[in-house]
């Protein structure tokens, strides 16, 4: 018993070791932006329409706006409910569909997907009874395909507004700490400023191949020391000029606020919603950390050194109503204030990882599901699957961000664009999570009509406020996630036809089997693994190969990829061998399924796949196989998820009689891959076909024929050596 005590304590100590080094990390990857809201949130709301502004009433009201709008979407909407929404430890937009997608019809991304997909280690909870609404919702959208259409549309718009906050926040944040060096150096020229912000964020895109676990560990003391010295600012400056600024906590000066200010107050929210920017990074980074650990970070020391630090910035205004426009650093005393300068500098350095990690997780999640095209994604930590790298969109980003600072300078114009993306994605958060609540969680329509209408009221407030600034810079982030949304919905159209035309084409292997006299098919020594997206029956390039050249190897291998909505599928899980035809054929089908946040070991993956068709032999060798109910009989005789007795789907086990050849097959097999392995991928030219619509033709012919020709090919993303490589060419009309 002491023993195993002192185990749970040892595993307990473990877990609490691990939460806190996990939160230590999330300083420097998630709560740099919003930790350096501060710089810039007063100087952006009191300027424009509510620049006249200047009484004790406005600076109580806004700080009671700041407040409040801290505590509704950060830490209730945030910190309580979003978090415990994710996906099995991944967080972000997309997280929030495969939730809907697996729960119910309600997605377009796994309409190809067969009962398969299901895996044991998301489907082991006790099953919740369903609602009367939650059945309802979900006819609603089984039934009215224009429904799914929308809302993918909804989650691929806020997708869109998560790349485009990638672009934002580095230079909102880097330009508005630069920009401070003019309160000592007045006659300093605008374009130096840009200079020192451009070598900046250089700099920042530059260190990100070395990891979040890397990058967070160098960045986490600079956040800390960052929010540290905000918060001790804060309750100098409650203290030396105005301590009566408590009292602004209360909602009564919200009311006061927009009684004196009217429409110009309801302006002025644009620039106060700049005080969450980086919320929505909590839920988008989940998968680089843990949930508890995110919470004890923001609850224990981001939420009140944050309070502080707008306490005390607006106690100094209250009494230097001058200096609106320049209230952070002109609250510095100024015996600190280039130390403080320095961090802050840092700080924002800082600010742009949090975003810029969540834009590499979110375009991970879209490419597994075929909602972007195929790019690098190195992993960064074999230790957290969460944590990656892509270069080409780092590239890309730091292209466009410095584009952005060289051709607004102004961060007035930058902040409306950068308050218009944040907000909106935050919406679309709190619509889905409607959906969540009602259908995944199961909850009454109620429950979650109130979160809708108390969190979705407030940002719906926020976003109006925001679009009356559209010509300001608020059509930034409108155009830049349009064009990501095309690009991503042209990409999705695209694969769905290519994907379809294959299934409708695929041939009957028994059929062309019986064809093999007549074409005098002949067999030659080694492996031959058929890549395809068909999990039955054979691709038509290997049909099209055959009927030009018939011959092929004496062991072929048909192998599917198949990204599942699910971040991990347990190794256990991910092969499912069987064998098509009778044994003398040779012939195998191997499904390999693949999570949106799995690694993907190219290297070794023939090796493992060989051994795999050889467990598979021996397990018909000791006389008992696992059968995969709903396969074809005539395609898959027998198949097996081979490392799991339970397999990931709907398996059963019987007893067959003991098989003798099954040995000789696994020697057999063993000779073929002595004799080499040849891997064979069709080449397809997708077009249109003649009597398509002038859309599809534009949509397929131009768009989607430019991304596909400019993305890396299939071969390198799965590691297929070229000299044993055979790309067989055809033309599909779709």
């Amino acid at each position: 018993m002491d023993r195993e005590s002192g185990s749970i304590r040892e595993s307990r100590l473990q877990f609490y070791k691990t939460t806190l080094c996990l939160a230590y990390q999330s300083f420097g990857v998630v709560y740099g932006d919003l930790s350096t809201s501060p710089i810039y949130v007063y100087k952006n709301t009191f300027s424009g329409s509510l620049r006249p502004y200047k009484e004790d009433h406005e600076i109580f009201g806004v700080l009671s706006l700041v407040f409040w709008t801290l505590t509704i979407i950060p830490l209730c909407k945030y910190i309580i409910f979003v978090l415990g929404a994710d996906d099995n430890g991944e967080g972000g937009t997309f997280a929030l569909y495969s939730l809907l997608c697996r729960h119910s019809k309600m997605g377009l991304l796994n309409s190809s997907h067969s009962a398969c997909d299901r895996i044991s280690s998301y489907n082991s909870g006790i099953p919740i009874k369903e609602t009367r609404t939650s059945l309802l919702i979900k006819e609603f959208f089984e039934k009215h395909q224009s429904s799914r259409i929308v809302l993918l549309l909804v989650v691929l718009l806020g997708t869109g507004m998560v790349i485009g906050d990638g672009i934002l926040t580095p230079t909102m944040s880097v330009l508005s700490a630069v920009s401070g060096i003019k309160i000592k150096i007045t006659n300093l020229h605008d374009g130096y400023t840009v200079l020192m912000a451009c070598i900046i964020l250089v700099g920042l895109f530059a260190l990100q191949h070395y990891g979040t676990q890397r990058v967070g560990f160098l960045f986490a003391p600079i956040v800390i020391s960052w929010l540290l010295c905000i918060s001790v600012l804060g309750i100098y400056n409650i203290i030396h000029w105005n301590p009566r600024i408590v009292c602004a906590l209360s909602p009564y000066y919200i009311y006061n606020f927009f009684k004196k200010a009217g429409k110009d107050g309801w302006s002025s929210l644009g620039g106060i919603i700049l005080c969450v920017t980086g919320a929505e990074a909590m839920f988008a980074d989940l998968g680089h950390f843990s949930q508890l650990s995110v919470r004890i970070a923001f609850s224990g020391v981001v939420y009140p050194c944050l309070v502080l630090a707008y306490m005390g910035e607006a106690a100094y205004l209250s009494k230097n109503k001058m200096d609106l426009q320049s209230s952070f650093y002109k609250a510095i005393p100024e015996v600190i204030f280039w130390p403080v300068f320095i961090i802050a500098t840092l700080a924002t350095v800082v600010a742009s990882q949090a975003i810029i990690s969540a834009t590499f997780s979110i375009i991970s999640q879209c490419r597994a599901l075929s909602c972007f095209p195929r790019i690098k994604i190195i992993h960064t930590s074999r230790q957290i699957h969460g944590q990656i790298y892509i270069p080409e969109v780092n590239w890309i980003l730091m292209v466009l961000c410095l584009a952005v600072v060289i051709g607004f300078r102004d961060t007035d114009m930058i902040g409306n664009a950068y308050g218009l993306a944040v907000i909106t994605m935050m919406f679309v958060t709190t619509c889905l999570m409607f959906l969540i609540i009602s259908t995944v969680w199961k909850q009454h329509v109620l429950l979650a009509s109130l979160f809708v209408v108390i969190f979705g009221s407030v940002e719906l407030l926020y976003i109006s406020a925001c679009l009356a600034k559209v010509h300001e810079g608020g059509w930034l982030p409108l155009v830049i996630s349009l064009v990501i949304l095309s690009l991503m919905s042209f990409w999705h159209y695209g694969t769905s036809k290519k994907h379809a035309f294959e299934l409708q084409n695929k041939v009957c292997l028994e059929r062309l089997l019986t064809l093999g006299p007549s074409l005098g098919m002949t067999r030659v020594p080694g492996i031959g693994l058929i890549y395809s997206n068909v999990a039955s029956g054979v691709p038509p390039m290997f049909a099209h190969f055959v009927t030009n050249f018939p011959a092929f190897h004496r062991v072929l291998i048909f192998v599917t990829l198949q990204s599942l909505l699910v971040p991990k599928v347990p190794a256990g899980e991910r092969f499912l061998v069987g064998r098509i035809g009778p044994p003398e054929f040779c012939l195998f089908r191997c499904i390999v399924r693949y999570g949106y946040k799995d690694l993907r070991d190219t290297y070794g993956f023939e090796t493992q796949l060989i051994e795999k068709v050889a467990e598979f032999l021996q397990c018909r060798c000791h006389g008992e196989e696992l059968v995969i109910m709903g396969q074809s009989p005539v395609s898959v005789s027998d198949a097996v998820a081979v490392g799991n007795e339970a397999g990931g789907c709907a398996v059963r086990r019987r007893k067959v009689g003991f098989s003798l050849g099954s040995s000789e097959e696994v020697k057999e097999l063993m000779e073929a891959k002595e004799s080499g392995v040849a891997y064979m991928m069709g080449n397809p030219y997708v077009q249109a076909s003649e009597a398509s619509s002038f859309m599809k033709k534009f949509a397929i012919d131009i768009i989607y024929g430019f991304l596909r020709q400019n993305c890396r090919r299939p071969a390198i993303a799965l590691g297929i050596p070229h000299t044993s490589l055979i790309e067989v060419g055809m033309v599909y009309h779709v």
